[in-house]
């Protein structure tokens, strides 16, 4: 009996603690408003994914002709804009193999205190919300190793890398006072708010858009075949329409001198 209940509390909390550990964020999440048929989108996201966060987040269960070939990119485009990785050998990596990079985990591990994440699945497991909304939250944190913090990931371990774009945000409380007909007590506070006080090289619309690119390309990586998916589910109940036709005519066939 013991055993029996240490199993259905093991289950329940294994279903219970990802939203818990989720909801200690407190964070309010934009919508990313991506579009998994915008080519072009897709195209720029796998663009700034590469030259802003490939050097330390892996693809590794991606390829990259499989990417070419949804993105609608030949195989040259993608040597000259997407590869800059290298073999053991030294020569440059081939468009069949894995998304990975070449970012020693030791060295990683000194520097992040932990090798950053594989994004290939981030896609599903966090959602393009989070994304989206992760990648416009970062703030200015002096406390934190890298100077920055993040009000979707608190205490995140690592650097922003794309605030020489987007700028540097503060977090601010507003301050409303006491309620009206109260004196002294505590004031009432609003909800914080990241307020840019440094801007960078993109203006705050461009960024965004940057960002929902970025979104899109890893909702995509996280599942290729969600863009056919639904087309699929189309023709199968296309099918099963036209079958139950025929299969109810064979009923009606079978069953005439029965009744």
């Amino acid at each position: 009996m013991k055993i029996k209940q240490s199993i259905v509390a093991f289950a329940l909390a294994a279903v219970i603690m990802p939203f818990a550990a989720f909801a200690n964020t407190h964070a309010v999440l934009q919508s990313a408003n991506n579009d998994l048929h915008d080519k072009d989108s897709l195209q720029r996201g796998a663009k700034y994914f590469i030259n802003y966060c490939m050097g330390c987040h892996s693809l590794k269960f991606s390829r990259y002709n499989r990417v070419a070939a949804d993105l609608g990119l030949s195989d040259e485009e993608v040597k000259e804009n997407f590869i800059f990785t290298h073999d053991k050998k030294g020569d440059k990596t081939k468009v069949g193999e894995l998304m990975e990079n070449s970012l020693d985990p030791d060295a990683a591990a000194k520097w992040f205190g932990t090798l950053p994440p594989d994004l290939s699945l981030v896609g599903r497991s966090r959602g393009p919300d989070w994304i989206f909304t992760y990648l416009n939250s970062f703030y200015k944190d002096d406390s934190r190793p890298f100077g920055v913090n993040n009000t979707v990931f608190p205490s995140v371990g690592m650097p922003h890398v794309l605030a020489k774009l987007q700028g540097m945000q503060v977090l601010e409380e507003a301050h409303h006072g006491n309620k009206e007909g109260e004196e002294g007590g505590e004031a009432h506070h609003a909800a914080p708010k990241l307020v840019l006080k440094a801007s960078g090289t993109m203006s705050s619309e461009a960024y965004r858009n940057m960002t929902r690119d970025i979104t899109n390309f890893l909702a995509y990586v996280g599942e290729p075949a969600a863009t056919h998916r639904k087309a699929y589910g189309i023709w199968v109940l296309l099918f099963l329409g036209i079958f139950f036709v025929f299969a109810y005519l064979l009923k009606k066939e079978y069953w005439k001198d029965v009744h």
